[in-house]
């Protein structure tokens, strides 16, 4: 803002603003407000993930055992190692046998709705099977989910450092 004064019959201009100091001063109190926020930030981005993957974990979990209940104890994918065959087993439609078909047109599921859920920490939908028991199984974060094809265990695959409420690193859940 432009102040006008007239001194002894002279005009004078004076140019009103912030000082250099005034400037840096809300700049460093800008930086150390940022600072004490943006770890609480990043705390809750890990908390939602694990929130998310425990979820998705119960979620995956009670419909393999919904499908070994109507398959008479088989579970998704039984004599197979190719993971589409246990996507199809869960967002198709099929008979008791196993038997799958367009969705609507067999007594049992779809179990999801057109895919799987992605893996929060690595945001991968894929799966790996195995028949190792998957205490055993070393996570390498290259799929989204280990799923054991013997006994319809599934777990997250993800090399995420984060420790669960009670512990237990994620992978282990």
């Amino acid at each position: 803002m432009n102040i006008q004064k007239s001194i002894c019959g002279k005009k004078t201009w004076h140019l009103h603003g912030f000082t250099l100091v005034e400037v840096l001063i809300v700049v460093v109190i800008l930086g150390i407000l940022a600072a004490t926020v943006l770890p609480q930030f990043t705390a809750s981005s890990e908390d939602a993930k694990e929130s998310a993957i425990l979820q998705d974990l119960q979620t995956l979990r009670s419909q393999i055992e919904m499908y070994r209940f109507q398959h008479l104890g088989v579970v998704p994918a039984a004599s197979s190692t190719l993971p589409q065959d246990f996507i199809n087993d869960m967002v198709l439609s099929s008979d008791a046998d196993g038997t799958t078909g367009p969705v609507g047109t067999k007594p049992f599921g779809p179990y999801f709705l057109g895919q799987l859920p992605p893996n929060p920490f690595n945001g991968l939908r894929t799966l790996q099977m195995t028949a190792a028991d998957l205490s055993t199984v070393t996570p390498d974060g290259a799929t989204g989910w280990i799923y054991n094809t013997a006994n319809g265990q599934i777990k997250a695959n993800s090399l995420a450092t984060v420790l669960a409420s009670d512990g237990t690193p994620i992978h282990q859940l």
